[in-house]
């Protein structure tokens, strides 16, 4: 069984694309997903995020994720840091989840930073999902209600498109032109082989 990362700028249309391979029957591990419940109930987690951020990070029992994303995204060493702590742990949770999910001919990790964080070590393919980014801004300003210039300096954190094509396996594109779902099942029958 394949192990295939899913990856993509923001709002490049990664979930997008992971629900076309979970109605194809295809596992998805979504690990922005299950990081943050591991920020909820992970002890080491926990720990990791009052250290460096204090105990306030913490409301109700609940990680206040805008408030880390904005110290983050300004702090590239804090960044690295907290990357460290937390992808151990998501990787181990990971690892569960595909032995739970044998007998699959692939699975699909989606992952916001696959290549940032060096978990591509991890899998067997990389997939990369693409759009202009102006389309990219577009997308998340309406779906987060960010304003344009917080959008830029989120994408400005993340790989370039260039490097993405040259280390991802296959990469498809969604610009809102190029249909999507030949493009995904061309992929889905090349994996299933």
């Amino acid at each position: 069984m394949w192990k295939v990362g899913l990856t993509g700028g923001i709002g490049s249309g990664k979930s997008y694309v992971s629900e076309i391979f979970k109605h194809l029957n295809i596992p998805v591990y979504n690990a922005d997903q299950a990081a943050h419940e591991l920020f909820t109930h992970d002890e080491k987690i926990i720990a990791s995020y009052k250290e460096l951020f204090g105990d306030d990070v913490y409301e109700e029992g609940k990680l206040n994720r805008k408030k880390v994303a904005e110290i983050l995204f300004q702090n590239d060493n804090l960044l690295k840091t907290i990357s460290d702590k937390v992808h151990p742990v998501v990787l181990e949770h990971f690892s569960k989840w595909v032995m739970d999910n044998t007998g699959n001919p692939y699975v699909i990790k989606e992952a916001a930073i696959i290549f940032e964080a060096g978990a591509e070590k991890n899998l067997d393919f990389v997939i990369s999902v693409l759009a202009p980014v102006e389309l990219r801004i577009k997308r998340v300003m309406l779906r987060d209600q960010m304003d344009a210039r917080d959008v830029k300096a989120r994408i400005m954190k993340q790989l370039p498109e260039k490097e993405l094509i040259k280390r991802s396996d296959f990469t498809i594109i969604n610009d809102g032109k190029t249909m999507l779902l030949p493009q995904v099942l061309e992929i889905h029958n090349k994996l299933s082989e």
